[in-house]
């Protein structure tokens, strides 16, 4: 089958044929309708997390927002059939440990991560298992296109996760988001629906438009002003109840943590690139003197799938207007070389696998 192989950390990458999956006794194989392309794949071809002992074993196929077909199921399997369509989360989960057993699956002691460790190669393929299938697959409704679906896989999932259940957001707070990419742009999406206030700020016009589609209510350029943190406290006369770091580089995380009121809360969101290594510094009196609280947010429990997928059934939230582009297997490796520049905007979507 074809597949998106990562050879070489930082090298082009290649569509190539590999073997396709078999089945283990409790997955599933599952034909791939769609798969939406991420910056934390361009991460980890870029070879960075070694610092969390997040680096696969080379050649590995990325891609981690799939959804699609079920084709095959292991003996041990008991609530998905051949013919199920079904959306997968990037953080799989083992059901059996002491976080999943409390209902923080994405948390698991023993978690595998889709298309980013050696036991779970990734989705940019025509078919891709998934191990623990009774926990980490979840019927795809009807009405949810396999496009959308695709949007929701690792990106809008975590910033659900991150606005509805780790924030605490209340009605009329203000919520600030740093980095417009498409999880930074879910968030904002999100957290509109959720009745706040939302400040959008990014370094480029297009995404800020973007940003102002889906809900933003004010948007801030970064690149035309002096110091974007002390313009959102200006906007919001004294600071954002809620700062949402979705990039994670030193810059963004400081704005964020900068654009806080008084007894606020900062998200963090994205990830670090080599050039933290995973270590920013913060401004530790201004959170001591501030009270502010820092959280870290990190993809969303299977568990809590059916919560998120109720929303967006019942229009109440839209992944698919994140969507940007839909493209061909082909086409992924130029739209991962375009991400080296921030420049792709909102969620692209492979939805053509086969040669």
């Amino acid at each position: 089958m074809q597949a998106v192989l990562l050879e070489e950390f930082g090298e082009p990458l290649n569509v190539t044929n590999v073997e396709r999956p078999t089945v283990n006794p409790d997955g599933v194989v599952v034909e791939v309708e769609c798969c939406g392309v991420c910056r934390s794949d361009w991460h980890t071809w870029q070879g960075d997390w070694d610092w969390l002992d997040s680096r696969p074993t080379l050649p590995h196929v990325l891609g981690h927002e799939p959804c699609g077909t079920v084709v095959e199921t292991g003996d041990e399997v008991t609530s998905r059939s051949v013919g199920d369509d079904v959306v997968i989360p990037f953080n799989l989960a083992c059901g059996e440990c002491l976080a999943c057993r409390n209902g923080y699956e994405n948390r698991c002691e023993n978690r595998i991560d889709l298309g980013f460790s050696d036991e779970a190669p990734g989705a940019f393929a025509e078919e891709v298992h998934v191990p623990r299938a009774d926990i980490n697959t979840t019927l795809l409704p009807d009405v949810i296109s396999a496009t959308a679906a695709a949007s929701i896989g690792c990106r809008f999932m975590t910033a659900y996760r991150a606005m509805a259940h780790r924030a605490g957001l209340g009605q009329g707070e203000t919520v600030v988001v740093h980095g417009l990419g498409g999880v930074g742009l879910s968030t904002v999406q999100i957290a509109q629906a959720l009745g706040c206030q939302v400040i959008g700020v990014d370094l480029t016009n297009e995404k800020l438009d973007r940003a102002e589609d889906i809900g933003a209510d004010i948007t801030v350029n970064a690149a035309d002003v002096d110091d974007p943190a002390a313009e959102v406290r200006a906007i919001t006369n004294g600071g954002a109840d809620v700062a949402v770091d979705a990039l994670g580089i030193s810059e963004t995380c400081r704005n964020a943590l900068s654009s806080l009121d008084t007894g606020g809360r900062h998200i963090q969101i994205g990830l670090t690139s080599n050039a933290e290594g995973g270590t920013v510094p913060l401004p530790v009196d201004q959170i001591v003197t501030g009270e502010l609280e820092l959280y870290g947010s990190y993809g969303l429990q299977p568990s809590k799938y059916s919560e998120l997928l109720d929303l967006v059934t019942t229009g109440k939230l839209d992944p698919g207007a994140l969507v940007s582009d839909t493209i061909d297997i082909h086409d992924i490796p130029g739209t991962m070389e375009a991400m080296t520049e921030y420049n792709t905007i909102g969620i692209p979507v492979c939805t053509e696998f086969s040669e």
